[in-house]
């Protein structure tokens, strides 16, 4: 089987250039302008942007134990959509994949999806926070990334311990920073709009004191830490500073928390309820000049499906989070890119080639020759209106639903097989 991607753009050195590519049996066989070929399907791109498949390594899939929420293959489906081809589904499922069987049943049923899923595993038994999994035994049964995410590990003893095997087994500790004795019961950021709401509010010292211990552990350890959706100032500052003294320490920030702060809350709205929580635009500021400096590594979505149901309670009694798989590419391209603050590359960097640097993934993040053929293309010259009609997650949980962006998903391959078209350009 093989594909011809015809009038697509690729990103070069001086702007964007008009770009072909053959793919044949998964895999790219050949680049250029006017490819000779017989290619059993030619696709016109009509002048879309063609990136390499981007990488979220930070969603939540809901299956097994919240299949109401969303389940693996709509939460693949809506990846494919936002053009991801390989993203890293979060370990807080029920059962938790704390041990080597349930790794390996939660991959096996992982196949379901249409992109590929690397699957974290918990850091801690149960995701309880008391005592470390055995990380030999699950990483021998093929994990390599490990999360407790959701909620922060409180236990510095328990970290320690966990740290300093992972650093044996050169694999990262992925962070979710939070003291849950320095959140006192917050579920907005402690501010302006938690005085003006009447809501409890979440300080930014119960992410930062978290991020301040655990650096001091990885320097102590050598272990591979990368911090989940950084979201104040402080805790860029903080992992600034670890790197300039030789920790080895990454981290993410996320869409939203590049694109909105307190002051867009007007109301006691869920869709705008995540955690960590919406700061003051001076953190938002400091998560953009974070990326741009280079202290903040790549941009996750923390994609997080709720039902319709849930996200109707407020502020007090809705869940965290939003879904941001569909609609992640669209929004960045047309706040940071479309202004002239970034580049498209800065963006695809981001999104795909630094992620795949940071977790060692093989095979992805790269558009060349002899590469396996995960591509997306982006409709850059047309505006759309974000849609929850459209969406394939379950989820509808967005504060950006009714935004209008330019850069919408138009196509995306996974090893050379269409996961996601769209319905405007099928023939």
């Amino acid at each position: 089987m093989s594909i011809l991607l015809k009038n697509g753009q690729i990103i070069k050195r001086h702007g964007l250039e008009p770009q072909e590519i053959l793919i044949e049996n998964g895999t790219i066989v050949a680049e250029g302008s006017r490819l000779d070929n017989n290619a059993n399907n030619e696709i016109d791109l009509h002048g879309a942007l063609i990136t390499p498949g981007l990488i979220d390594m930070h969603v939540h899939l809901r299956e097994p134990g919240y299949t109401n929420k969303e389940t693996i293959v709509t939460g693949a489906k809506a990846a494919a959509h936002g053009g991801f081809t390989t993203i890293g589904a979060m370990a807080n499922i029920d059962p938790t994949c704390d041990t080597p069987d349930k790794f390996k049943a939660q991959v096996s049923r992982n196949q379901a999806g249409c992109v590929k899923i690397k699957q974290y595993a918990p850091v801690t038994e149960g995701r309880a926070g008391h005592a470390p999994i055995d990380f030999d035994a699950v990483s021998a049964a093929g994990a390599e990334v490990f999360s407790d995410d959701g909620a922060g590990i409180q236990d510095a003893a328990v970290v320690y311990k966990a740290m300093k095997q992972l650093a044996k087994l050169g694999l990262p500790l992925c962070d979710h920073a939070q003291d849950a004795q320095l959140s006192f019961g917050g579920v907005i950021n402690c501010g302006e709009a938690s005085q003006r709401l009447g809501l409890p509010g979440m300080p930014d010292i119960s992410e930062t004191a978290q991020i301040a211990r655990n650096l001091i552990i990885a320097q102590e350890t050598g272990v591979h830490y990368h911090v989940c959706h950084v979201s104040t100032k402080e805790s860029v500052e903080l992992v600034r500073q670890a790197k300039r003294h030789g920790i080895n320490v990454t981290c993410e920030v996320t869409p939203h928390h590049l694109l909105l702060d307190e002051d867009d809350i007007t109301e006691d709205d869920p869709q705008f309820k995540m955690n960590p929580p919406l700061r003051e635009i001076t953190d938002r500021q400091a998560c953009i000049a974070g990326l741009m400096d280079g202290t903040i590594d790549i941009i996750a979505t923390d994609h997080a499906p709720h039902t319709d149901e849930e996200k109707q309670h407020g502020f007090l009694n809705s869940p965290n989070g939003i879904v941001g798989s569909e609609t992640a590419f669209a929004l960045l391209y047309t706040k940071f890119v479309k202004s002239g603050l970034w580049t498209l590359q800065q963006l695809v960097n981001w999104m795909s080639i630094n992620p795949a640097n940071i977790f060692k993934l093989t095979n992805v993040g790269q558009l060349n020759v002899g590469d396996p053929a995960d591509i997306a293309a982006f409709d850059l010259a047309n505006d759309e209106v974000i849609d929850e009609k459209q969406f394939f997650s379950k989820g509808h949980n967005s504060p950006f639903i009714g935004t209008r962006v330019s850069g919408m998903t138009t196509l995306t391959l996974v090893d050379g097989e269409i996961v996601y078209r769209r319905a405007t350009d099928e023939q």
